[in-house]
């Protein structure tokens, strides 16, 4: 696990469409939201420009989310939610899968430990 301004970057055995597939699936059977998926080497291809498999997935708990933003409602408006989790390959073939610290947006925001459990 690598940890670098706040994203922590995980390798994945798997492909990025079977990645993010595994994923998105683990949300579903635990209730969470899932907003969008976007698939950005396909938009990347359809203005002609090449980039290596790369998957976002937008998801949340409306319930807990609206929570931190009554909190703190700048969180919203820093991008940090909905939650996203980015699926891409590297150049060499390795498939990561990166997403927010969480104890970083706590930091960022001086977010209760309540609020980020």
């Amino acid at each position: 696990m690598n940890a670098n301004n706040g994203i922590i970057s995980q390798l994945s055995q798997y492909s990025v469409p079977v990645t993010i597939d595994r994923l998105e699936a683990v949300l579903q059977v635990k209730g969470i939201t899932i907003f969008a998926r976007i698939d950005q080497q396909a938009e990347a291809e359809k203005v002609g420009l090449s980039l290596c498999p790369t998957q976002l997935l937008l998801f949340g708990n409306p319930k807990a989310g609206t929570s931190l933003m009554v909190a703190e409602p700048t969180i919203a408006l820093a991008l940090d939610l909905p939650l996203k989790v980015l699926v891409w390959e590297a150049t060499d073939g390795k498939v990561w899968v990166s997403y927010n610290d969480p104890n970083y947006l706590k930091q960022r925001f001086s977010l209760s430990d309540e609020l980020v459990k």
